[in-house]
């Protein structure tokens, strides 16, 4: 994605199963869950890169010992950070007392971090300061063990005002209006009211305050819990959550909005945001990581058993197809089959606009995310070709010479590694002239491939904003002397905000959305743009269930291929002398590549929950109103 998007956090949850004896024995270190929890974050890497964090708990501590450990980061490197900062106790702690190399309980008693349970988190800030009290996992604390709750997720959720306001009628008194603040503070409520039943229920027991641990931790429905917490939740999320005595959970939504796969054996449970982490790091197939199920959570007890649970109704299945087109790793089997049909499937589109003239047209991609859906693409072009060669043959087998035929064979689709971004350049300057003329630098291109008389191709995962096209890559391009620049999107027009995770909260942002506005204005039709915003003002006061998107009405004039055309003369206004195309999937082929994720809210207006349309709606208030603030 050539332009700068935040992407989804990542989560990663470890509990081993066994002693921490037996994987020193087995494997040399007690630091296996550490080490595995490293490297699931770095294989998530891509989710993240403002911030990171870890905490741990140890498993039947002695009263008076450290179990709870956390550490966060929003150093520029976070995750080399954070287990910087833990190898550096580990090895002071050997250091001074080198009796504890040889002993694993003196390992867990003295060294933090050393536990069965541990959850770590990779962050791209949607909003906000980027401090580190932003980063997950946050930590609800108390004196009893049981009360001590550690939350990190990938989520958003649209109505935080209403969960605050929840909050305060339950009594509460929360420290700020955040989503992580209020889903930490609702679990933490019905947590802290379980607790106490379970405890009157064991002193009528005649259990003694000391023999009532054991008897809560046992009896502790987790998943009684979950659903007094979620039953008002409104958003994307895949939530993973610690208490202090040693359970564990993680909750996805009911639309699957947000992935969350797990894999357990009689070693070890683990849970990541994507397939290919666990695969790599735990060296499993394919068809051993599972994926849990929208609207249930999967809740690990202290005793280690493990087990799925509806937590909330399931609703119709809208997975983010984002994850598929850009966000999630390329690795995983079945995402790179996804993207590359992603390619082939846009490739007709392509062939119309370059007039279907094979010989005089150069294939390429633009960023390196892209590539998947370039080869799709190849593929595509090279059955093209292929077709074009029997033609050929077949037209003139009569008067066929061997030298005609040899230069008929040796017709091949030309592609090449046209741009390439500096990943050393930084626009230092503020001023915007000076600033933009070094944004036009951030790519480099390879001169001498393309021909005055050449198309010249380039597939993006998206489009949204268009910034780095115009400011940048099309300049760098033009420099080339195609006789036509042809941008291919992998992903449709992205019309919509994303309140679940996403960084897309502003519509006048999106460069489908300003395409749009022009048209309006084009035609003489710019009172449609006002008559939106009072529809929108006018569903303010009404219920989630009942509020429709009304910016729907600003696209439905138009077609999508008057929209694309829009969108080319907007981001192709700044000099560039070659002809400029724009090509986006359709939405149809998007279903066909990722049959499995269907969510398009982003493309189509089309929310999977009710709080969807509210935050549209209010996107485009803010939008009429000049406010900068967020829709949710």
């Amino acid at each position: 994605m050539s332009d700068a998007l935040k992407h989804e956090c990542g989560i990663a949850l470890v509990r081993l199963l066994k002693p921490l004896e037996y994987y020193k024995e087995k494997y040399g270190t007690a630091f296996y869950g550490v080490n595995k929890m490293y490297l699931m974050m770095e294989k998530q890497h891509n989710r993240g890169q403002d911030g990171a964090g870890l905490a741990s708990i140890k498993l039947d501590v002695s009263p008076g010992e450290r179990y709870i450990s956390r550490i966060r980061s929003n150093d520029p490197q976070p995750i080399q950070d954070i287990f910087a900062q833990i190898n550096e106790r580990i090895n002071l702690e050997f250091k001074n007392h080198p009796e504890y190399k040889s002993d694993v309980a003196a390992q867990k008693k003295n060294i933090p971090y050393i536990g069965e349970l541990l959850l770590g988190h990779v962050r791209y800030g949607t909003f906000g300061q980027n401090s580190v009290e932003n980063v997950h996992p946050f930590l609800r604390q108390n004196n009893w063990m049981h009360r001590n709750l550690i939350i990190a997720g990938n989520f958003n959720m649209t109505n935080t005002n209403e969960l605050f306001d929840n909050l305060i009628k339950l009594g509460m008194h929360p420290k700020e209006k955040a989503d992580t603040v209020t889903v930490m503070e609702r679990i933490g409520h019905f947590l802290d009211d379980a607790v106490s039943k379970l405890y009157k229920k064991a002193k009528a027991k005649g259990l003694n305050k000391q023999e009532a641990s054991p008897f809560i931790a046992e009896n502790l429905k987790l998943a009684k819990i979950l659903r007094k917490s979620a039953s008002n939740w409104d958003g994307g999320y895949a939530m993973a959550g610690l208490l202090g005595h040693g359970d564990a959970f993680v909750l996805r939504d009911p639309a699957g909005i947000r992935p969350a796969y797990y894999y357990k054996d009689d070693e070890i449970v683990v849970v990541a945001s994507e397939r290919p982490a666990i695969q790599t790091s735990f060296n499993v197939p394919f068809d051993e990581v599972k994926e849990l199920e929208p609207g249930h959570a999967l809740i690990i007890k202290k005793d280690g058993n493990a087990k799925t649970s509806q937590i909330i109704a399931p609703l119709e299945r809208r997975s983010c197809s984002f994850e598929r087109i850009y966000f999630s790793r390329g690795n995983d089997a079945e995402i790179y089959q996804e993207r590359k049909m992603l390619g082939k499937l846009v490739m007709p589109k392509v062939l119309d606009a370059i007039d279907f003239d094979t010989e005089n047209s150069v294939f390429s991609f633009i960023p390196n995310t892209a590539e998947t859906s370039f080869y799709g693409m190849l593929d595509a072009a090279q059955d093209e070709l292929n077709k074009q060669k029997n033609e050929a043959i077949i037209k003139e087998r009569k008067t066929l010479t061997l030298d005609r035929l040899h230069q008929i064979q040796a017709h091949k689709i030309r592609t090449e590694k046209i741009a390439v971004k500096d990943v050393k350049l930084r626009t230092f300057i503020t001023d915007d002239n000076s600033r933009d003329d070094l944004v036009a630098h951030v790519y480099d291109v390879t001169y001498g491939v393309v021909k005055p008389n050449d198309n010249l191709v380039i597939i993006d995962d998206s489009i949204v904003r268009g910034t780095t096209l115009k400011k940048s890559i099309l300049k760098m391009l033009d420099r080339l002397h195609p006789k036509q620049i042809v941008v291919v999107s992998s992903a449709p027009q992205i019309r919509y905000p994303d309140c679940y995770g996403i960084d897309m909260a502003r519509l006048e942002d999106l460069v489908a959305f300003q395409a749009a506005l022009q048209l309006h204005k084009d035609q003489g039709t710019e009172a449609v743009i006002e008559e939106i915003y009072h529809k929108c003002k006018e569903q303010v006061s009404l219920e989630d269930a009942v509020v429709i998107n009304h910016v729907k009405q600003l696209y439905a004039p138009f077609t999508d291929e008057q929209i694309s055309d829009k969108i080319a003369e907007i981001i192709g206004d700044n000099g560039i002398q070659a002809k400029v195309k724009i090509i986006f999937q359709s939405v149809d082929d998007l279903h066909k590549a990722c049959p499995k994720n269907l969510g398009d809210w982003y493309f189509t207006g089309n929310y999977p929950t009710a709080g969807g349309n509210r935050v549209v709606n209010r996107a485009y208030i803010n939008f009429y109103e000049g406010n900068a603030e967020r829709a949710y």
